[in-house]
C-alpha cells in the first residue's frame, strides 16, 4: 500500500481549494490533510475542517479567529489566525506538498517559505511570480530540492509539453485564450457591462477575481510573466492566442519548426492532479474529449487595442524590477472596485497604466522593496478612486 502523503492547502475555500479538495476525495487513500487555510469564508472552513480533519486551519482574517476557534473546539484541530500564521505553519508542517491558492499577493510569502523548507509547491498563485518571479527562481536555485509545478491550466499544458525536451530547444511558446465572456465585443460596449455580465465565464469555473482578469485579459498577461520564469523564456518567445473552446491549453514550437499542443476538456481538476502526482499520471473516470463533438477549433489574435490590459502586461515583463509588482498591486485594486460597482470595466485599465506611469521604478528590488512597492501602489490607486 502508498504511503499516504502530507498535503497543504491555502486557499482551500476558493475554486482551486475546493477543487483540490475534490481531487482528494477521488482518491483519498493518498492523501492526508495537514493544514487548510482560508481568508475570510468560516462557514466552508470550518466545514471543510470537520470533513478532512488537518491537524490545523488558519484563517488568514484574525477578526474571524472566535467563530472558527468555538466552532472546532470539540475536535484536536489547532486553530491559529493571521497570514504570519500561514508562514509559520508552512515552516513547522510535516508536509509533503503545498498548493498555492491563495488570491493575489498574498501569496508570496507563504510561497517563499515552502520553498525555503524544500517543499514541492503546487502553485496556482499567478500573482507570485508575476510580482517576484526573481526571488522565487533565485530561491529555487538554493534550494534544489524545492519544486514549483504549475496548476494553471496553459502552464500545465507547457510544463506538460516539455517532458522529455530541453528548455533550450524552444522557439516559443503560445498561451491560449478563451477571450473571455466578451470576446470581439467594442469598447463602446465595455463601457456598459457590469461585474456580473463579467462574472459569466463561457468555459471555467473560476473565482471571482480571477473570472475578471479573464475577462479583462489581464490574466493572460500575467500567465505571459509567469511563463517567462517558468520556463525561462525571453517576453519575445511568448505568444498569445485566442482559442475561444479552450481545448487547446497550450502549445510549445520547438526548435526544429515542430509544435507540441497538449488538449483536453476545460476542467481545472486535471491540472490539479497532474501537479499532485507529478512525475506520474493517475487513472480517473472524468468526462473524456470526444472529437466528434468538435469538427473545427478555432484561433484569433487577441485585440490588444480593445483590451489593453495584455499590452500593459507586457510592458511591465520587459521591463522587470518592480514593475510587475506595480502592475499586479494596481490590478488587484482595480478588480475589487470594479468588482464593488466603484468604477467601470474600461477604467480598470486606466488606472494601472497611471500607476505604471506614476509609481517609482526600481530595477533590482529586494523583497522589502517588493513589500513598499506593493503597499505605495495601491494607496496611489485607491487615491485615484476616492
Amino acid at each position: 500500500m502508498t504511503k499516504k502523503r502530507n498535503l497543504a492547502i491555502l486557499g482551500a475555500t476558493g475554486s482551486i481549494g475546493t477543487q483540490t479538495l475534490a481531487v482528494v476525495d477521488e482518491h483519498p487513500d493518498d492523501w492526508n490533510v495537514t493544514l487548510l487555510t482560508a481568508n475570510n469564508n468560516t462557514n466552508l472552513l470550518i466545514k471543510q475542517a470537520k470533513k478532512y480533519s488537518p491537524n490545523t486551519v488558519i484563517i488568514a482574517n484574525e477578526q474571524n479567529y472566535t467563530v472558527v476557534k468555538d466552532a472546532l473546539k470539540k475536535t484536536s484541530i489547532q486553530v491559529q489566525a493571521g497570514q504570519q500564521a500561514i508562514v509559520d505553519a508552512i515552516a513547522q508542517e510535516t508536509i509533503d506538498i503545498v498548493v498555492a491558492a491563495m488570491v493575489g499577493y498574498s501569496g508570496l510569502a507563504s510561497t517563499l517559505k515552502a520553498i525555503e523548507h524544500g517543499k514541492s509547491v503546487a502553485l496556482a498563485n499567478k500573482e507570485t511570480l508575476v510580482v517576484a518571479g526573481d526571488l522565487i527562481t533565485q530561491k529555487l536555485k538554493e534550494v534544489p530540492e524545492a519544486k514549483i509545478l504549475p496548476v494553471d491550466s496553459e502552464h500545465s499544458a507547457i510544463f506538460q509539453c516539455l517532458s522529455g525536451e530541453k528548455l533550450s530547444s524552444i522557439d516559443k511558446i503560445w498561451l491560449t485564450a478563451s477571450g473571455g465572456p466578451f470576446l470581439g465585443k467594442t469598447k463602446d460596449f465595455l463601457s456598459t457591462v457590469t461585474p456580473k455580465q463579467a462574472l459569466k465565464h463561457p468555459n471555467w469555473d473560476m473565482g471571482a477575481k480571477i473570472t475578471i482578469d479573464s475577462a479583462t485579459l489581464m490574466n493572460k498577461g500575467f500567465e505571459a510573466i509567469e511563463a517567462k520564469w517558468l520556463f525561462d523564456l525571453k517576453p519575445q518567445q511568448i505568444d498569445v492566442i485566442v482559442h475561444a473552446q479552450s481545448i487547446i491549453h497550450s502549445l510549445v514550437q520547438f526548435n526544429d519548426g515542430s509544435i507540441k499542443a497538449q488538449c483536453g476538456l476545460p476542467d481545472m481538476k486535471l491540472p490539479i492532479q497532474y501537479a499532485l502526482y507529478y512525475p506520474r499520471r493517475k487513472k480517473n473516470d472524468w468526462e473524456r474529449f470526444d472529437f466528434a463533438d468538435y469538427a473545427t477549433l478555432n484561433f484569433e489574435t487577441p485585440d490588444k487595442e480593445t483590451f489593453t490590459n495584455l499590452s500593459l502586461a507586457y510592458e511591465a515583463m520587459g521591463k522587470e524590477g518592480n514593475m510587475p509588482c506595480i502592475l499586479n498591486a494596481a490590478n488587484e485594486v482595480v478588480v475589487q472596485a470594479f468588482l464593488d460597482e466603484r468604477i467601470g470595466f474600461l477604467e480598470m485599465s486606466e488606472l494601472i497604466a497611471k500607476a505604471m506611469q506614476k509609481l517609482t521604478y526600481k530595477a533590482h528590488p529586494t523583497y522589502q522593496d517588493y513589500i513598499e512597492t506593493d503597499m505605495e501602489t495601491r494607496e496611489y490607486v485607491c487615491s485615484l478612486i476616492r
